[in-house]
């Protein structure tokens, strides 16, 4: 058959849904690749209520400014060094209590410092 119209001009694809799906999968990789990061702290759970304590307490208090032992404050770099006086063995417990305004960046650091210094029983108390 014989047109005598005019021949209407090639309409172009449209890139605009190609370039939407790129862009999903753009965002869909990048949340999925924080996924990859979890890390993990092993802490001593449970204990009991048989379970004894012997020696002095060892109460590490995480607050927001400063850390205390036993109620005092102590630099995060003394941490050690005031804390083996009490320690009758380094198998004996830390306890380990977080305030209501520290954040968990701080009672990691406080877990690195004591982990650093050999201790491997820290517990942590609400």
């Amino acid at each position: 058959m014989f047109s005598f119209a005019e021949p209407r001009p090639r309409r172009r694809p449209s890139l605009t849904p190609m370039i939407d799906v790129v862009f999903l999968l753009l965002v869909f990789f990048m949340l999925a690749a924080r996924f990859g990061f979890d890390t993990s702290l092993p802490l001593i759970t449970g204990g009991g209520g048989d379970a004894r304590w012997e020696g002095p307490p060892r109460l590490v208090q995480v607050l927001p400014e400063t850390v205390t032992l036993n109620g005092r404050a102590v630099a995060l770099g003394d941490l050690p060094a005031r804390l083996a006086p009490l320690m009758p063995d380094e198998d004996a417990p830390v306890l380990l209590r977080a305030g209501d305004e520290a954040d968990l960046s701080r009672l990691v650091a406080v877990i690195d410092v004591l982990r650093a210094a050999g201790w491997r029983r820290l517990i942590v108390v609400e």
